[in-house]
């Protein structure tokens, strides 16, 4: 990201592979572990959108991930999480990045950093208290068909992002939103959304044409942009930061 950072704007767009990174972070600039072997990457692209419009690019490189990991694993296995990882197994295996600059209302760039667990996850004491506990291709059981290296997982997620702009360019972000949502995690199940001056409790009811997260609570729905959020599972209660 720092790189691609360096590098924009670009005339067109292009990827840029870490094969070892030692100051990794993630949203909030939390930081974000690489062992090696991993997959981390950056596709840098120019843009003439709003900044709205470019946050909603989560959706579509979230769709093109989860497609990518779908080479090694059975689909059903795999889930979306609001708005931005994708969980295997009901566990993180994958986290998507966004960064971009311009002036006005209009962007210039954009960055879109994505980390996968090709091979192995980081140790769960590395981990904040409540994160939901991470899981690798490896030690999932993926097989070793296609390969598990970087350059392979390159390869399928600059086939199936660019297949995803595509349609999000030629079909509009509804077309995005109903097939995120046909995958997304623990859609209707009960939440809490910790905001900085409250924390709100109910049900994920859908993701709204803004990318926004809808929570049906009990005086109503509430639209969510960004928050703290702690999904239910079986034996606790994991959090997720948005």
């Amino acid at each position: 990201m720092e790189e691609a950072a360096r590098r924009a704007p670009p005339a067109r767009p292009i990827w840029i592979v870490a094969r070892h990174q030692t100051a990794g972070r993630g949203r909030g600039g939390k930081a974000w572990q690489h062992p090696q072997g991993n997959f981390a990457a950056t596709w840098l692209s120019p843009v003439d959108r709003s900044p709205a419009e470019v946050s909603l690019t989560s959706f579509t490189a979230a769709l093109a991930v989860y497609d990518a990991l779908g080479a090694y694993v059975a689909p059903e296995r795999l889930s979306l999480k609001w708005p931005n990882d994708v969980l295997l197994d009901g566990h993180k295996v994958a986290g998507i990045l966004l960064e971009s600059s311009g002036f006005g209302q209009g962007m210039r760039w954009l960055a879109v950093g994505v980390g996968i667990n090709l091979l192995e996850a980081p140790h769960p004491r590395a981990l904040p208290d409540g994160a939901i506990p991470p899981i690798s291709l490896a030690e999932a059981g993926a097989g070793a068909t296609p390969p598990l290296t970087p350059e392979v997982m390159l390869g399928l997620l600059a086939v199936t992002l660019e297949a995803y702009l595509k349609l999000w360019r030629e079909a509009g972000f509804d077309t995005i939103r109903r097939l995120w949502l046909g995958r997304a995690a623990r859609l209707g199940a009960k939440i809490r959304v910790a905001l900085p001056h409250e924390t709100l409790s109910g049900r994920f009811q859908t993701v709204d044409a803004d990318g926004c997260l809808v929570l049906q609570m009990a005086e109503g729905p509430r639209r969510i942009s960004a928050g703290e959020v702690f999904l239910h599972q079986e034996g606790g209660t994991y959090a997720f930061v948005y």
